[in-house]
C-alpha cells in the first residue's frame, strides 16, 4: 500500500510539474524565494506591533523565532533521520521526464517541505494573532502559504506528498506557538 501511495505521488508530482511552463519560471522562481518575502514579513510584523506594547511585541517575535527554529529542526529530522526520501529531482526514472526549473536541486532528501511547513506556520501564527482586527487576513495567508507549497512541486524539488505533510505540520506548529504566544502574552502582561 505505502508503494502504491509513493506512485500516486510520483503521478501527481509528474503531473503538476509539467504544467509550468518557461512564460512562468521567472515568477514561480521568484516566489518560491524566501529573501523576497522579507517586505511581507516585515508588514506582518509591524501589524502584530501595533495591536500591543513594545515588550509584548518582543515576547511576539521571540516565538515566532522559536516557532520558525522548530519547524526547521523537526523538518530536518525528517528529511534527513526519520525519512530519507530522495527529492524528485534526485531520482534517476524521474529526472528525464521532468522539468527542474532551479539550477540546484537543493539536498538529497525532500520529505517534508520547509518552505511548506514555515509559510504555513506564518500564516495560522499571523492569521491567529491578527484575527481580531483582521478577520479575513487568514485566508489570505493560507493562500499565500499554500501556492509557496506548490511553488516547490512547480520548479521540481518536492513532491506533493511533502508539501501536504510540510503544510499540515506547518498549521499545527502555528496554533501550537499561537497558544504559546498567548500564554506568555496572559503571563506577562503589563499591569
Amino acid at each position: 500500500m505505502l508503494d502504491q501511495l509513493v506512485q500516486y505521488d510520483k503521478e501527481l508530482f509528474l503531473f503538476l510539474n509539467g504544467l509550468g511552463s518557461t512564460t512562468w519560471d521567472g515568477f514561480w522562481m521568484f516566489y518560491t524565494d524566501k529573501v523576497h518575502w522579507i517586505p511581507f514579513y516585515g508588514i506582518l510584523a509591524y501589524f502584530m506591533y501595533k495591536r500591543s506594547n513594545t515588550k509584548m511585541f518582543v515576547l511576539t517575535v521571540v516565538v515566532i523565532a522559536l516557532m520558525i527554529l522548530f519547524t526547521d529542526q523537526i523538518t530536518n529530522l525528517f528529511k534527513k533521520v526519520l525519512v530519507r526520501r530522495p527529492r524528485p529531482c534526485h531520482e534517476d526514472d524521474l529526472i528525464q521526464v521532468m522539468r527542474l526549473v532551479k539550477s540546484s536541486c537543493g539536498g538529497a532528501f525532500g520529505y517534508f517541505s520547509g518552505h511548506a511547513s514555515n509559510s504555513m506556520a506564518v500564516a495560522i501564527f499571523s492569521g491567529l494573532v491578527l484575527r481580531y482586527k483582521y478577520k479575513y487576513l487568514i485566508y489570505f495567508l493560507i493562500v499565500w502559504a499554500i501556492v509557496m507549497a506548490y511553488s516547490r512541486v512547480y520548479i521540481g524539488v518536492h513532491y506533493p506528498l511533502d508539501i501536504l505533510s510540510g503544510m499540515l505540520f506547518g498549521a499545527f506548529s502555528g496554533v501550537l506557538f499561537y497558544k504559546l504566544d498567548k500564554y506568555f502574552q496572559s503571563r506577562f502582561q503589563l499591569k
